[in-house]
C-alpha cells in the first residue's frame, strides 16, 4: 500500500506494517500515543472531511465514493504517513491511504457498501517508524466523525409530479404510470391525497371565496372523512392507492407522497386534540402564514403544547403519519414547508425513523433563507428544494454556476443534497413566465444535468407558461385550487426531449454525481459550459447551454482537457446524445444555439486517455 509524506514524497509499507499499526480497528482519542507531558498530542488530525457544522452525521450512498480530507501535521520534520478508516459499528468497511495534497492538507477516498450508520476516523503516524518495523508507532487518531449513509434514490433520481384528481382519482393516475415511465422518469410525486377540508376553501386562482364543485387546496388536510391516514373518497380507496403503488412498482417507478403536517379546520385533529393548535387571546385557532403568503383554510400545529404529554402525543402521532404509509409501501416522502416546524422535531424523528426504517428518503420542500435550509439538511433531510428555479444568470452572487459551485465544492456538499425543480405548482419564474418552448427546454437540461436528482411538475412538458399575475410567481389558474384537463399528445410536447434526458442520465455513470461538475470558458456570458466524470474516469460528459431562450447565441470555448481527459493539445472526438452528431473538437471549439432549433449539446466525449 502507498503512503504519501508530508514532504510530498512517495514512500512504500508493507500492506502488512501498515494493517499492525497499533489501534487500527478502535482508534483512540485526537491526541494520540504521542503525546507530550503536557498532553498535547506531536501529530495533529484535524478538520476531518466530510463532516457538518454541529456534529450531525455528513451524508453518502450505497456504493458512492466519499472523498475524504483533512489537516495532517506534527511538530519537527519527522515525516508522517496518514490514512482513512470508515467504520460500520466495530467493522472497518473501508480504507484508504492519504495523499498529501499540499499545506498540510490531505485527502483520500472510502466507499460505503451498506445503509445505515457509519464513522470515519483519520489516523497519522509517524512514517520513518512504520518503515523500520517499530511497532511503537505514534499513533493519532481523530475524533470519529459521522456519517449516514443512504440508498440511491437519496441522491440519485428524476421526479414527475401530477395531481390524482386531474386524471379522475388513483386508478387514473395509475394509468398515467406508463407514460411517467417511458420518459424515464423514477419517482412520480403526489400531493396530499387525503380528505379535503370544508371551512374556508380556496377558490380559483387561490380566491378566498369559493364555489360549488371547487376541489379546494389538497394542503388543507382534514375532513369529516377523515385526516392523515384517509383517501379523498373522490379519489378512490386504499384498493386503489395499492394499485397505484404496484403499478409504479411493476414499471420500476417509486411514488412519493407529501408530509404536510397542518390541518383544515374540519380536521378530525381540531375536535379531539385542540391543545395541538395555536390559540388567539380570543380562544379561535390561528390560520397559517409562510410570509407573504396567507393560509386561511390551514391551522398549522403547536408543536409545543403547553403539557408535556400533550407534546409527547403529538409527535408520535406526526411520526404515526410515516408510519401508516410506509406500511403500505411508500418509501419516499416530500416534506412540506419544513422550515416552519421546530428543529427538535425533525432531529427526534429522523432519528427515529432512521432506527426503524433506514431506506426511507425525505426531501425537503423549504424555500426559505440559505442558513435555515442548510440545518434542515444537516439534521437529516436526504434532499433539498433549492433556489435553482431563481437562478437563470451565469455569474454573481445570484449565477447558477456561483450556486453549483457552492452546492458541489463547498462545505454544504458534505451534507446538503439538492433537487433541481424549474417548475413547480407554487412557483412560475424567470424565463418560463411567457416565455417560449426554448426557455422550458434550456431549464430542463440544465436541471436534468447539474445535479443527480431534479424533478418537474405535470404541465412542464406542455410549456404552461401564463403566471397569476405580473408580480405573482403562481400559475394562472392554478391546478391547486382546479382540476386541469390536459392534451399530452399535442405537438410540440417535450416529452421526447424528457426520454432522451433520462435515458442520457441513466447511461452515464457521470450524471449521478455533483462533485464531480467542472465549469469551463465560455466568451460570451450567456452560454454556460460544464463537465462530468465518472468515478472511474471511463465516462466523461461535457454539457453545454444557452441561457437566451429568445436570441441567436455565438461562443468560443475555453477546454480544460485534463477535466475531460483528453490529450493536451491534441484534437477529441465528441457525439452529441441530443442530435446523434458527432464532432472533431480542440481546446477552443465554437457553438452558435439558435433557440428555436438548439438550446444545447449534450456530448459523450469519446476522445478521453
Amino acid at each position: 500500500m502507498e503512503v504519501v509524506t508530508t514532504e510530498g514524497t512517495r514512500s512504500r509499507a508493507s500492506k502488512e506494517g501498515l494493517e499492525a499499526v497499533p489501534g487500527a480497528a478502535h482508534p483512540g482519542p485526537a491526541t494520540g500515543n504521542g503525546a507530550s507531558p503536557s498532553g498535547l498530542a506531536h501529530i495533529v488530525v484535524q478538520d476531518v472531511r466530510p463532516s457538518t457544522p454541529h456534529g450531525y452525521p455528513a451524508k453518502a450512498l450505497v456504493g458512492e465514493p466519499v472523498p475524504v480530507s483533512a489537516s495532517v501535521f506534527r511538530d519537527g520534520h519527522d515525516i508522517l504517513a496518514a490514512r482513512a478508516l470508515l467504520r460500520c459499528g466495530s467493522e472497518v468497511v473501508s480504507t484508504c491511504a492519504l495523499t498529501a495534497e499540499g499545506n498540510d492538507v490531505w485527502t483520500g477516498t472510502v466507499v460505503a457498501g451498506e445503509l445505515g450508520a457509519h464513522e470515519l476516523v483519520v489516523e497519522a503516524w509517524t512514517d520513518w517508524y512504520v518503515l523500520a518495523g517499530d511497532r511503537t508507532s505514534d499513533l493519532t487518531a481523530s475524533a470519529p466523525v459521522p456519517i449516514w449513509v443512504e440508498r440511491e434514490r437519496a441522491g440519485v433520481g428524476a421526479w414527475y409530479e401530477l395531481f390524482p384528481r386531474s386524471f379522475g382519482g388513483l386508478r387514473g393516475a395509475a394509468g398515467q404510470v406508463p407514460r411517467v415511465a417511458a420518459m424515464g422518469f423514477d419517482v412520480l410525486y403526489l400531493p396530499p391525497v387525503h380528505p379535503i377540508g370544508r371551512s374556508f376553501r380556496k377558490g380559483r386562482n387561490n380566491s378566498l371565496a369559493s364555489e360549488e364543485g371547487d376541489p379546494g387546496s389538497p394542503w388543507a388536510i382534514g375532513a369529516v372523512e377523515g385526516g392523515h391516514t384517509s383517501i379523498h373518497p373522490d379519489l378512490g380507496d386504499f384498493a386503489d392507492f395499492d394499485f397505484l403503488v404496484q403499478t409504479a412498482t411493476a414499471h420500476g417507478v417509486e411514488v412519493a407522497l407529501d408530509y404536510a403536517l397542518q390541518c383544515s379546520p374540519d380536521h378530525p385533529w381540531v375536535k379531539e386534540h385542540p391543545e395541538w393548535f395555536h390559540h388567539r387571546p380570543d380562544g379561535t385557532i390561528a390560520y397559517a402564514e409562510n410570509p407573504p403568503k396567507k393560509y386561511q383554510d390551514i391551522y398549522p400545529l403547536n408543536f409545543w403544547p403547553a403539557a408535556e404529554a400533550d407534546r409527547v402525543a403529538l409527535w408520535e402521532a406526526c411520526k404515526g403519519i410515516i408510519d401508516f404509509w410506509a406500511d403500505r409501501g411508500i418509501r419516499i416522502f416530500r416534506v412540506d414547508n419544513p422550515h416552519t416546524k421546530p428543529f427538535a422535531f425533525w432531529e427526534w424523528l429522523i432519528k427515529a425513523l432512521r432506527r426503524e426504517r433506514p431506506d426511507l428518503v425525505l426531501l425537503a420542500e423549504a424555500f426559505t433563507r440559505p442558513k435555515l435550509m442548510a440545518r434542515l439538511a444537516e439534521i437529516g433531510f436526504s434532499q433539498s428544494y433549492t433556489y435553482f428555479t431563481w437562478r437563470v444568470g451565469q455569474y454573481g452572487p445570484e449565477g447558477l454556476r456561483t450556486y453549483v459551485e457552492e452546492l458541489a465544492h463547498g462545505p454544504l456538499a458534505d451534507y446538503m443534497r439538492p433537487n433541481f425543480w424549474p417548475n413547480t405548482p407554487d412557483i412560475l419564474s424567470g424565463p418560463l413566465r411567457g416565455g417560449p418552448p426554448s426557455a422550458f427546454a434550456l431549464r430542463y437540461v440544465l436541471a436534468s444535468t447539474l445535479t443527480p436528482s431534479y424533478g418537474v411538475y405535470s404541465g412542464y412538458e406542455l410549456c404552461e407558461n401564463a403566471p397569476a399575475s405580473r408580480d405573482n410567481e403562481e400559475y394562472l389558474r392554478s391546478e391547486k385550487y382546479e382540476i386541469k384537463e390536459r392534451d399530452f399528445s399535442r405537438p410540440g410536447s417535450l416529452a421526447p426531449l424528457f426520454t432522451t434526458m433520462n435515458s442520457v442520465r441513466r447511461r452515464h455513470p457521470a450524471f449521478a454525481r455533483l462533485r464531480n461538475v467542472h465549469f469551463h470558458g465560455s466568451d460570451n456570458p450567456n452560454v454556460i459550459v460544464y463537465s462530468k466524470g465518472s468515478d472511474d474516469g471511463s465516462d466523461v460528459v461535457l454539457v453545454i447551454v444557452t441561457l437566451d431562450p429568445d436570441a441567436t447565441q455565438e461562443a468560443t470555448l475555453d477546454l480544460d482537457a485534463d477535466a475531460l481527459g483528453v490529450p493536451l493539445g491534441q484534437t477529441f472526438e465528441v457525439y452529441d446524445e441530443l442530435s446523434a452528431e458527432t464532432y472533431t473538437w480542440g481546446a477552443h471549439p465554437y457553438v452558435k444555439f439558435e433557440p428555436w432549433r438548439r438550446v444545447a449539446h449534450v456530448l459523450d466525449v469519446r476522445g478521453r486517455l
